[in-house]
């Protein structure tokens, strides 16, 4: 399959959404959608489908569609599902625990191995079945099993510095949960952050515009 090495960030994170919609798409049974019809359902453009699937190869055929399955497997594998890529979780909190028992990581191609916290509530313990160790313990475990994303819920103020001892120990990733910018010097390691601020004023940004939009119909109907 062709591969683009040059692909906007925009269409890497449209992927996650084909995966998953395409996934509610084979759970319904439907075995095969066109470009329009998949567009229709995401609220997206089928043109923005078809140039967002063309960046990795040809998927489709013009007037048959595209197989549900089949889609679904070349997505998976352009994201790096079936690598089998490991992870463990540094704060065992409240968005901690709630993140180990609701997350579905093996949906995702994720091995959630262990925990890791300072709380002796919590050390020696196991969340969903997962155990907690202490932090202290963080580096020889990542390093003795190549761990590849390290996964942080702790307090902002020791975010950075649990951040410079996963990359030390080696991991490939940081899923920052801290909402606190990380920095990393280190050549290969990538650091996602998520910021429940954002998509909060992301919220209200979309909300005060359908309100100025209703008032604006109202005064011109």
């Amino acid at each position: 399959m062709k591969r683009n090495a040059k692909v906007s960030t925009a269409v890497i994170r449209r992927l996650p959404r084909y995966y998953r919609h395409l996934s509610e798409l084979q759970e319904d049974g439907v075995v095969r959608i066109s470009s329009s019809g998949l567009g229709k359902s995401m609220g997206l453009t089928a043109s923005q489908i078809r140039q967002d699937l063309f960046c990795f190869g040809g998927f489709g055929q013009q007037g048959y569609g595209y197989k549900v399955d089949s889609l679904k497997e070349e997505i998976g594998e352009i994201l790096g599902i079936s690598r089998g890529h490991t992870l463990v979780v540094l704060g065992t909190g409240n968005l901690g625990r709630a993140i180990i028992q609701n997350f579905r990581f093996s949906s995702n191609g994720f091995r959630l191995l262990a925990a890791f916290d300072v709380n002796p509530d919590m050390v020696g313990t196991q969340v969903a079945g997962v155990p907690v160790y202490h932090t202290d313990e963080m580096e020889a475990f990542v390093s003795s099993r190549q761990v590849d994303v390290g996964l942080l819920t702790v307090p902002i103020a020791a975010a950075q510095q649990m951040g410079d001892r996963l990359v030390r120990a080696g991991v490939k990733g940081i899923w920052n949960f801290t909402n606190y910018e990380l920095t990393c010097s280190q050549p290969g390691v990538v650091v996602e952050s998520v910021h429940f601020s954002d998509s909060l004023l992301t919220l209200s940004y979309l909300i005060s515009q359908q309100e100025v939009l209703e008032k604006t119909q109202e005064e011109h109907p």
